[in-house]
């Protein structure tokens, strides 16, 4: 019995050795990936937006792209917040500025998501709009995200739970709420399919071409504007498609994580759809033209 119960204690001990390790690890995995975030995306901001205004130009992807720059920049500018708690592990900037930085990153992927589907849209179908057009319905997406989103998830986000004040990005204990609950397997459902639908049908005409054009692919322009189409989906599939498939499992078995174990999990899971801000890297670099 004794020899029993020492080798239990030892294995106790153990594990609560490996516990803080494994939570260290992955702290030192996210302020990594916060770091080349903000390193990575302050810099292609800087470039695209350079590269725009020497161009002057005003086309309809010239006008997504701005957006695009600017959701960028909102979703960079909370990232020292984020980084400063991580590195401190200590929250100074009070409950509504933990709340906005907090909100920020969620909305930074659904208003970007929008735009890249639009972009696939727009260079999968061929399709031309008139500047007004396109203007009209950016207008109306910052509109509803600035004017509806924005205020409700700010009044209603991280209220019906009580928070320590110096603790930040612990929203998660209210992912049981039902609203919640419903809200997040909406968005989901929504973001799945969609990605499941433009892939399959960029896909096939990335075939149907390359049957046609074999072997001489780069030598024409079609095959390489959808190929370079493709590259947004690659940016949904590989920053917000993660996240939202682990989140559904963080919602059944939130209930069985008595030691929060998987929430490190799903916060390094969220910095991954920040790495999105990196695609303006990319434009410079010729990838998405």
């Amino acid at each position: 019995m004794r020899m029993h119960s020492s080798r239990v204690t030892q294995q106790n001990h153990s594990l609560n050795e490996t516990l803080p390790d494994t939570s260290e690890k992955l702290r030192s995995i996210l302020i990594a990936l916060y770091i080349i975030n903000l390193a990575g995306g302050t810099l292609g901001v800087i470039m695209m937006s350079h590269q725009l205004f020497q161009r002057r130009s005003q086309s309809v992807m010239t006008i997504i792209i701005s957006s695009l720059l600017v959701l960028h920049t909102f979703m960079l500018l909370s990232i020292p917040f984020r980084l400063s708690y991580y590195i401190l592990r200590e929250w100074k900037f009070g409950s509504f500025a933990c709340k906005l930085a907090s909100a920020i990153i969620y909305l930074h992927m659904y208003a970007t998501f929008p735009f890249y589907t639009a972009i696939i849209i727009i260079r999968l179908f061929r399709l031309e709009f008139r500047k007004c057009y396109t203007t009209t319905w950016v207008a109306a997406v910052w509109l509803v995200g600035a004017l509806v989103i924005t205020p409700v998830l700010l009044s209603y986000y991280g209220t019906s739970k009580t928070y320590n004040s110096s603790k930040c990005f612990q929203f998660h204990k209210e992912i049981q709420e039902v609203p919640m609950v419903i809200a997040n397997y909406c968005m989901v459902g929504i973001l799945v399919a969609v990605c499941a639908v433009l892939t399959v049908i960029q896909l096939s005409v990335i075939y149907r071409l390359a049957v046609k054009y074999w072997p001489d692919l780069n030598s024409h322009v079609e095959f390489r504007a959808q190929a370079k189409s493709f590259f947004f989906i690659l940016v949904t599939l590989v920053c917000f498609m993660p996240h939202h498939v682990f989140r559904v499992y963080y919602i059944q078995n939130y209930h069985l994580d008595k030691d929060h174990k998987l929430f490190p999990y799903n916060e390094i899971f969220l910095a991954l759809t920040a790495m999105c801000c990196l695609d303006m890297l990319c434009f410079i670099a010729g990838i998405a033209h």
